[in-house]
């Protein structure tokens, strides 16, 4: 007889949490964002500042969770950090805004962006072509395939850890190695004329035009344009976290959930900038900002395979989708079901299914990112909630200093690398970005906010239908 099972089992190791990290972290962005990034900066050297920049953030960052995960390896991560160091309002508006947006509409864009590629090989899927067509919405075939891959993956991971664990450091083998290959082919098919073209100027500042044009900025628009082609790099780098939403499954939790956050987030740092530094020397500044669609890795894939090229990169972003979704749709449901704990969500949500996996929260988490997939909006609103992500790691970072003030004796089998430099140095930068997000995209900011504030009626309203429930139970 199949009975729910009470605990989680610790089923990952050092090797399938750092390929969760490194898996949750590269999606479709590495091979579309340069494009946007490029248009803001206009110079290769900005170009590689912007990844190198986001990528010591990410790092820095990661290094900080590292105390806090030795400190907390339970079930729930960020959301629980949040909690021990503020209060549990604080916590359920990161539950809350990752749940609505970050990590729903994430997993709609992964997937959709699955089935955009697949169009590539399988032109039937195509997201130009309407499938049904409702009059207030059409639906593509792309989205009906990303709709397909998404409860897929979530039927697998209702399996059990170990479906999931496989998936999950395959895949991610596969893509690193993958990209791999395509750096070390990109370099030597090199072209030194464009090399010397996109690294003359190397730190000129400026925009770059769709004509090819430039527009010089002053002082302050400049930090502004670094701040907005930041976007793009920080959400391409984004979901490192994940790992320690599943910290009750990972083998001894207090040592390497920390080390799989600095090897994994290194790992990609690294393949991002060298893939970066690679499209330089293949492709004009002109044409990594006026890819098809943005699709620079496809552009450049051109000029290295020849006509070969496109069904690479497709088949590339394909394993690379599928294995990021995998991680997102293993990792997230763990968030939910710390919540229903604390009766902020669900209440079935709280529970394991006979596979010690939280199945409920799993399905919640499918339908609503299926609901951002025939959305169509799951890219406006990754941009718009920028400001929150990192609003709430500068949070979580800070809470580092909290919790040594609060708990001076606690065990912490892990200290964060750097400390205080290196996590005051996060939250500097994390700020500025943030602020200048608010000065020169304004939109980004002011719905991310709306979005995470709504949280506080809501939040209100679950705490006292939940005590209202708590008296009708001491009454029984």
């Amino acid at each position: 007889m199949n009975e729910p099972k009470t605990s989680f089992r610790p089923s990952l190791g050092l090797m399938d949490a750092t390929m969760l990290v490194a898996g949750s972290m590269i999606g479709s962005g590495i091979f579309i964002v340069s494009a946007d990034i490029v248009r803001n900066v206009g110079s290769s050297g900005w170009l590689i500042f912007v990844w190198v920049i986001t990528g010591f953030m990410t790092l820095a960052a990661a290094l900080s969770y590292g105390e806090l995960s030795s400190m907390f390896p339970k079930a729930g991560g960020q959301y629980v950090y949040l909690k021990e160091a503020y209060n549990p309002l604080v916590s359920f508006l990161y539950g809350w805004s990752f749940f609505a947006v970050i990590q729903t509409a994430t997993i709609a864009a992964v997937g959709v962006a699955f089935a955009k590629f697949t169009a590539y090989i399988f032109p039937v899927f195509s997201e130009d072509l309407v499938l049904v067509d409702l009059g207030f919405i059409s639906i593509s075939p792309a989205q009906v395939l990303s709709v397909c891959i998404i409860f897929f993956l979530t039927y697998l991971n209702t399996r059990g850890i170990k479906s999931g664990k496989i998936i999950q450091t395959s895949f991610t083998l596969v893509k690193i190695l993958s990209l791999g290959g395509l750096i070390v082919f990109g370099f030597w098919a090199l072209k030194a004329e464009i090399w010397k073209a996109n690294w003359t100027n190397t730190w000129d500042l400026h925009k770059l035009l769709p004509s090819g044009t430039t527009e010089q900025y002053t002082f302050i628009p400049a930090m502004g344009a670094i701040a907005a082609a930041m976007v793009g790099s920080i959400f391409s780098s984004d979901s490192w976290n994940n790992v320690t939403f599943i910290a009750g499954e990972v083998k001894n939790p207090k040592r390497n959930i920390g080390l799989s956050l600095f090897l994994g987030t290194l790992t990609v740092t690294i393949i991002y900038v060298l893939a970066n530094i690679m499209y330089t020397g293949v492709l004009t500044l002109p044409e990594i900002a006026t890819a098809d669609k943005d699709r620079v890795a496809v552009t450049a894939s051109h000029v290295i395979f020849g006509d070969a090229g496109t069904k690479i990169i497709a088949v590339m972003i394909m394993v690379s989708t599928f294995g990021c979704n995998n991680g997102l749709i293993m990792a997230g449901a763990r968030v939910y079901y710390s919540m229903a704990k604390d009766r902020l969500f669900f209440k079935k949500a709280s529970t394991l299914n006979a596979n010690a996996v939280p199945g409920f929260a799993l399905w919640v988490q499918c339908i609503f990112a299926c609901l951002w997939c025939f959305s169509g909006k799951y890219g406006d609103l990754l941009d718009m909630i920028s400001f929150v992500v990192v609003a709430f790691y500068m949070l979580t970072i800070f809470g580092i200093f909290i919790l040594r003030k609060k708990r001076p004796d606690a065990e912490r089998p892990y200290k964060a690398i750097g400390y205080p430099v290196l996590p005051i140095i996060y939250i500097l930068m994390g700020l500025a970005f943030c602020l200048l997000l608010i000065i020169y995209k304004p939109s980004y900011t002011c719905s991310g906010l709306i979005i995470t504030l709504a949280g506080i009626p809501i939040y209100y309203l679950i705490r006292k239908n939940a005590g209202t429930e708590m008296n009708e139970e001491e009454k029984i």
